[in-house]
């Protein structure tokens, strides 16, 4: 299946009730979705299976290499539930949150933060409900019971959402939910898992070692969303495979204003180092409900795509909103329109001498630049380990990158990367052979077209499948 209007940019779709079904699945990947978000903060574990195993037929029938991201829930703080499902609230008023189950009321409120009255503080703010209702810690009796003081918010709803951006939560990044979730999702070929509420590499580390030990391959993708980690931004992204600016609880974890530089900051960061970034939440939000973005959603999806964003993400547009196809169709004209943009393209990066992988680096460099000097039409690359993809990705030239895996599973992954198209070739013979024979296949899909210059990556002799080494200049014949 050909899509038309592909973009580099990519977007990354959430799937739920309103797109669980193969036909609206199809449909999104039609209108150009490149990765499915499993978000195992909803939903049965059979249920995610079987939106997984359409993806995958997808994958097989259309030859896509459609991305699946596993979004672990982390430890979500909430409050229980409350009688009749909300209780009003009046500044000055004192709530007492405890850590046993009960029914909400004026006299205690379940919060599932078992360890809440221990690590609090007196003074600390928190926010519930993105912060639509805004407490202050008065008292903490160290153990089980915890005495707020309402200074803002009307209403206070049965299982909203609670932040404490004061506070030191010691609450692991894996909860017992998590780990059972991942069990499942490592017996299955997910490509990516999304680990929430990142603090320190030490939270990464721990991931990594789980799946290492189940021999997966699935990459990790940090969700940037505590003031924890933007203090530990670059040594999380020297560790992880990708970040998340995910801007819901980010949005309400640091002040609103510093969000958008945040953004900025952690998308030029992330292209640096060569690791894919997506930009999350509320991107076309108003689509849950309408069939057309406001002109603030289009300009922030425009901007995520001049920051360098290698995806933006739709969330509860796509779960369970009433048009998802049309907001991917939408998203992806907005994408299109930006990319029209040469300011986007080309940045000023350059491979560092210190670099273990310096010379690798410095060939992923050189086709970029020599991509822009004769004009080219695309840049192909051959890679294993899907490394060669993502460093010139990361350097953003305007040309095309056809990147070629006899490693389906790397293809897929790979799906999620600014700027890659992937396909599937595992006849390596000669190098010369092998070049031929790709601009060949590049040729007969219409990709490529007589008098066209490319630019070959690759490493040689290329049975070994090492470390690139070689750049080749072509024109078609």
């Amino acid at each position: 299946m050909e899509i038309s209007n592909f973009q580099k940019t990519k977007i990354l779709a959430t799937v739920g009730p309103s797109s669980n079904n193969y036909s609206t699945l199809l449909g999104l990947v039609k209108a150009g979705v490149d990765a499915f978000r499993l978000n195992f903060s909803h939903g049965t574990h059979e249920a995610h299976l079987k939106v997984f195993e359409y993806i995958q037929y997808i994958n097989k029938k259309y030859k896509t290499n459609i991305s699946i991201l596993a979004d672990l829930q982390g430890p979500k703080l909430r409050v229980g539930e409350i009688e009749n499902g909300r209780m009003a609230l009046k500044k000055g008023d004192i709530l007492t949150f405890v850590n046993e189950p009960c029914l909400g009321n004026a006299e205690k409120i379940y919060m599932s933060y078992k360890q809440f009255a221990q690590d609090v503080k007196v003074g600390e703010k928190v926010l519930v409900d993105d912060g639509n209702v805004q407490l202050l810690v008065k008292e903490t009796n160290g153990t089980n019971e915890v005495k707020l003081e309402v200074l803002y918010g009307e209403f206070l709803s049965s299982r909203k959402g609670v932040n404490l951006p004061q506070t030191n939560v010691s609450l692991p990044s894996l909860t017992e939910k998590d780990l059972r979730d991942l069990d499942f999702i490592l017996q299955h070929d997910f490509n990516w898992i999304a680990l929430s509420f990142v603090r320190s590499p030490k939270d990464i580390e721990d991931l990594r070692s789980r799946i290492q030990a189940k021999k997966s391959r699935a990459k990790i993708i940090a969700k940037i969303e505590k003031p924890e980690a933007i203090d530990n931004i670059d040594e999380i992204i020297d560790i992880t495979d990708g970040v998340m600016v995910a801007r819901g609880d980010l949005g309400v974890e640091v002040p609103m204003q510093r969000l958008p530089m945040l953004q900025k900051m952690i998308v030029e960061k992330c292209i640096k180092k060569a690791k894919p970034v997506i930009v999350a939440t509320q991107m076309m939000d108003s689509m849950i409900k309408n069939p057309t973005p406001t002109r603030a959603e289009i300009i922030d999806v425009a901007n995520a795509v001049i920051d360098g964003a290698d995806v933006v993400m739709l969330s509860g547009e796509t779960a369970m909103g009433i048009h998802p196809v049309k907001v991917v169709e939408a998203m992806n004209d907005i994408i299109g329109e930006a990319e029209k943009m040469d300011s986007i393209y080309y940045r000023h990066l350059t491979p560092s001498e210190k670099s273990d992988s310096f010379l690798s680096d410095a060939i992923c460099y050189n086709s970029c630049r020599i991509a822009r000097q004769v004009d080219a039409k695309c840049i192909i690359g051959m890679t294993k380990s899907g490394y060669t993809a993502f460093m010139v990705s990361s350097y953003r030239p305007k040309q095309s990158i056809f990147i070629f895996s006899s490693d389906e599973n790397m293809l897929n992954t790979l799906n999620l990367v600014w700027g890659i198209r992937c396909f599937y070739y595992d006849k390596y013979t000669s190098t010369d052979d092998t070049i031929k024979d790709v601009q060949n296949l590049l040729a007969a899909s219409g990709h490529l077209k007589t008098g066209d210059i490319v630019i070959n990556t690759g490493s040689m002799p290329l049975h070994e499948r090492k470390k690139t080494n070689m750049l080749k200049i072509s024109v078609i014949e």
